[in-house]
C-alpha cells in the first residue's frame, strides 16, 4: 500500500518564490524527498513534470532543449544537473519571457556551487534547500509556529508537549524511506544508499579517480561531524594532500552529504576560532558511516553526543530554511575555553544554543552559554537543549529546554 504523502514545511516558501521569480531551484541531499515533493506537494502537483532520470527525456534535453521547454505551460524539471546545457536554454526562455513561476528545477547536486548553473541563472533564479525530514514534519506539527521562533520572539519558552528524542530517532535521521519506516532494515538501505552515492552521484559532480580513497575520506569526515574543520589534520589521517582533501570536501558539500557551519564573530572575545564546523547532513547517514546500526551499539558509543548535535543541526537547518529565512545559523568557539554549538542570528539580536545529550543538565553545562552572553551585548537569551523532559529557568534570559521541545 502506498504511503500517504506528508506535506513538507518548505512547500509555502517554494510557492511564494514561484509567485515572484521565473526560476525556482529546489536542491538537497539525495533521497531527501525532492521528487515526491515536486509531484505531490499541494500547489506544485499540477505542473507539467519531467525527470532527467528518464533516459528518453534526458536524450530529448540534450538533442532538442528548445523543444523540451517551449510553451507557456508551468514546467518542473527534476534531476536537472544531468543536462547542464539545458540551463542555457532556460536562461534564453526567461530572458524572452520573464513570467513568474515558469520553471521549477530540482537536483541532488548543490546547484549554487556549480559554476555553470550560477552563471547561467544569475538574477533569474532563487535556490531553496529541501533538508531531510525534521521532527516537525515526521510528527505532523506543521500547523504550529516553530517553538524556536516563538522562544526567540517571546524571550521565554512557550508551553508545548515534549517529544522525547530517542536513539532510534538519531539512527533513522530524516531521509524519508528510513524515518517514515518504509523499509524494515534501515542498515541495509543505508548501505545501498552509500554505494549509489559513490558509484553514481559522485561521478556526475567530479572526476574522482580513486573511489576507495574518496570513500575512506568520507568516513573520516563523518567521524568529525560537529567538530571544527581542520583540513590539515583530516589530510594527515586520510594520507592525502590538503589540496585533494579540499577538493573532495567540496564534492561532499556539493552533493549535500556534508554542510559547513560558519563561526559567529560578532562579540568581544579574543582567540575566537574562525574555521567552520562540519556536519554530516543527516544523523542516520552519519551513524551508518560510523558503522553503528543498532540502539544498543549507539548507547555505548562515545560519539553519541556528536550524533545528537548532528540531529539538532539538521532539524534547525530545515526549520530556518522553511519558516525563518531571515535567521542565520553559526557557532561560537573560544580556543581552549568555551564553545556554543549554535548561534541563531536575526538582525542584530542573537540566541545561543548549547546541546547536551544527557537528561539532567549540570551547572557546569551552562558555563559556555554564560561566557557567550557576557561577551555579546545583543544576545537575547541562552538555551541549553538537553535529553530530558523538563523546562527550567536557570538565570536571567537563560533556560534549559528539552531537545524534543526545541525542535517542535
Amino acid at each position: 500500500m502506498e504511503t500517504p504523502y506528508r506535506p513538507r514545511e518548505l512547500g509555502k516558501a517554494v510557492r511564494d518564490a514561484l509567485a515572484d521569480m521565473p526560476v525556482v531551484v529546489v536542491t538537497g541531499l539525495r533521497q531527501a524527498g525532492k521528487s515526491t515533493f515536486l509531484q505531490k506537494e499541494p500547489g506544485l502537483e499540477r505542473r507539467r513534470y519531467l525527470t532527467l532520470d528518464d533516459l528518453e527525456t534526458l536524450e530529448a534535453a540534450r538533442r532538442d532543449p528548445e523543444g523540451l521547454v517551449a510553451g507557456a505551460e508551468a514546467l518542473t524539471i527534476d534531476e536537472v544537473q544531468r543536462a547542464p546545457d539545458l540551463l542555457l536554454t532556460i536562461k534564453r526562455e526567461v530572458d524572452r519571457d520573464r513570467q513568474p513561476g515558469r520553471f521549477l528545477l530540482s537536483g541532488s547536486a548543490n546547484l549554487a556551487l556549480l559554476s555553470t548553473v550560477s552563471e547561467s541563472l544569475a538574477g533569474r533564479a532563487v535556490a531553496l534547500t529541501l533538508h531531510p525530514f525534521t521532527l516537525r514534519e515526521i510528527e505532523g506539527w506543521l500547523g504550529e509556529t516553530p517553538f524556536l521562533r516563538r522562544l526567540f520572539e517571546r524571550g521565554a519558552p512557550p508551553d508545548v508537549p515534549t517529544h522525547q528524542v530517542s536513539d532510534d530517532d538519531l539512527l533513522r535521521g530524516g531521509l524519508p524511506t528510513v524515518c517514515l519506516r518504509q523499509v524494515n532494515d534501515h542498515a541495509l538501505w543505508f548501505r545501498g544508499y552509500e554505494q549509489t552515492y559513490l558509484e553514481r552521484d559522485v561521478r556526475q559532480i567530479s572526476r574522482i579517480s580513486d573511489i576507495v580513497a574518496f570513500r575512506s575520506l568520507l568516513k573520516l569526515t563523518a567521524f568529525r561531524t560537529g567538530q571544527v574543520l581542520k583540513v590539515s589534520e583530516l589530510a594527515r589521517d586520510a594520507k592525502m594532500n590538503a589540496e585533494t582533501v579540499g577538493r573532495h570536501l567540496g564534492v561532499f558539500e556539493a552533493s549535500f552529504v556534508t554542510t559547513r557551519l560558519p563561526p559567529y564573530l560578532g562579540n568581544r572575545a579574543s582567540r575566537v576560532i574562525k574555521s567552520p564546523k562540519i556536519y554530516v547532513t543527516d544523523s542516520g547517514l552519519a551513524a551508518h558511516l560510523w558503522g553503528i546500526a543498532t540502539t544498543a551499539a549507539l548507547a555505548g558509543d562515545t560519539g553519541r553526543g556528536a550524533l545528537v548535535e548532528t540531529f539538532v543541526a539538521h532539524n534547525l537547518a530545515g526549520i530556518l530554511e522553511a519558516r525563518w529565512p531571515q535567521a542565520r545559523l553559526a557557532y561560537w568557539h573560544v580556543q581552549g575555553r568555551h564553545e556554543v554549538d549554535f548561534v541563531v542570528e536575526v538582525g542584530r539580536e542573537v540566541m545561543a544554543i548549547e546541546v547536551k545529550s544527557g537528561a539532567r543538565p549540570r551547572e557546569s553545562d551552562f558555563s559556555s552559554l554564560r561566557a557567550f552572553m557576557s561577551r555579546t551585548p545583543h544576545c537575547k537569551l541562552g538555551v541549553l537543549a538537553h535529553g530530558g523532559r523538563a523546562v527550567a529557568r536557570m538565570g536571567e534570559c537563560l533556560w534549559s529546554v528539552p531537545i524534543g521541545a526545541l525542535l517542535r
